[in-house]
């Protein structure tokens, strides 16, 4: 006789579906909005497909805490935080890279939520949205590359045989000559700057339209912060006799109407920060020279309190909801 036993789920695949659940909810906000101002038919049957992944990942998320009888994530929804008729706030051009990076964030996301999961209806879960992710990548860059707007990182020549580094002085970078950059280097430097440029836009525009003066200032203040960073990476490309990517000047409108609440805003904002840590690190653990690895250091130290304040004005508004956590067994005892 055969025994079938219900398997929980573990602390790991919590925490992958309670940040999804998160993600997906705010994504649907954003994107119902950005269908709502969107001019181009292209771009709007993107911003469409993503919205129907995005939808169709709530309704599984949701059966899946129904039948662990776990609560339902609060998340976000159209009736709190959005404002479905505010004006065109970003242009089309912003939406279509905001697709791009979102789908490359998913891709990353996704591999490691797989990774984690071991229930077999999880797996399956994270396995079918890495392919969603991995499709709409792919129609986000095909796009940009039809219209010309896809940045290319730059081309360096190819090397004419193998070699070896033989001098330590390789690794060096603040005093003397400094070697040119290598190929992985200057990935990091380029897609760096891209992912700022963008994150720069969205300030911009969450800035014109926040309605807390708290919210409006901490945006202002992530917009200079960006902005300082991308003046160095400019500045070391640039160095190298090589291109810089293109700005962010002309993706946001001057509308001054809130399309989403100031909680999902700084959801969006503090989300980005935490990614951008994430690339910060592993810029360091890939660069050799090390001037690069003291900039991304101090950059990484500086947006760490930037986050952590963040964090605080959600938690003094009442918006950050508490992710699955372990019990307080002292608590326990005391009581």
């Amino acid at each position: 006789m055969v025994t079938e036993h219900h398997t929980k789920l573990t602390s790991a695949e919590l925490s992958q579906l309670w940040t999804s659940f998160q993600n997906d909810s705010g994504s649907i906000c954003i994107l119902k909005y950005f269908l709502k101002t969107v001019e181009d038919s292209e771009i709007q049957s993107i911003l469409d497909h993503a919205l129907q992944l995005s939808q169709s990942h709530i309704q599984k998320l949701t059966t899946i805490f129904t039948e662990e009888n776990y609560p339902l994530p609060k998340g976000f929804s159209k009736d709190q935080d959005l404002n479905i008729d505010a004006p065109r706030l970003f242009s089309d051009v912003f939406m279509l890279q905001f697709m791009k990076q979102s789908a490359q964030i998913s891709l990353n996301g996704y591999s490691f939520a797989k990774t984690l999961a071991v229930r077999s209806d999880i797996d399956q879960f994270y396995a079918q949205c890495l392919a969603e992710a991995n499709q709409l990548d792919t129609m986000a860059k095909n796009m940009l590359l039809r219209k010309g707007l896809y940045v290319r990182s730059p081309y360096i020549p190819y090397p004419k045989k193998v070699d070896f580094i033989k001098k330590q002085r390789f690794l060096t970078g603040w005093f003397g000559e400094r070697r040119p950059l290598l190929s992985l280097e200057i990935t990091n430097l380029f897609t760096n700057f891209q992912r700022n440029a963008l994150g720069i836009a969205n300030l911009i525009g969450f800035s014109q339209v926040a309605k807390s003066e708290k919210v409006t200032l901490f945006f202002i203040r992530g917009k200079e912060i960006a902005t300082k960073h991308n003046e160095i990476f400019s500045s070391l490309l640039r160095e190298g006799d090589l291109p810089i990517p293109m700005s962010s000047d002309t993706y946001v409108t001057e509308s001054k109407v809130a399309p989403f609440s100031d909680k999902l805003m700084l959801f969006t904002i503090t989300g980005l920060i935490s990614l951008g840590i994430g690339y910060y690190g592993t810029s360091i653990s890939t660069s050799l020279r090390r001037d690069l690895t003291s900039h991304y250091d101090r950059f990484i130290h500086e947006i760490l309190k930037y986050s952590e304040d963040g964090a605080n004005i959600l938690i003094e508004n009442g918006w950050m909801e508490e992710p699955p956590r372990a019990s307080d067994r002292d608590n326990l005892t005391n009581n």
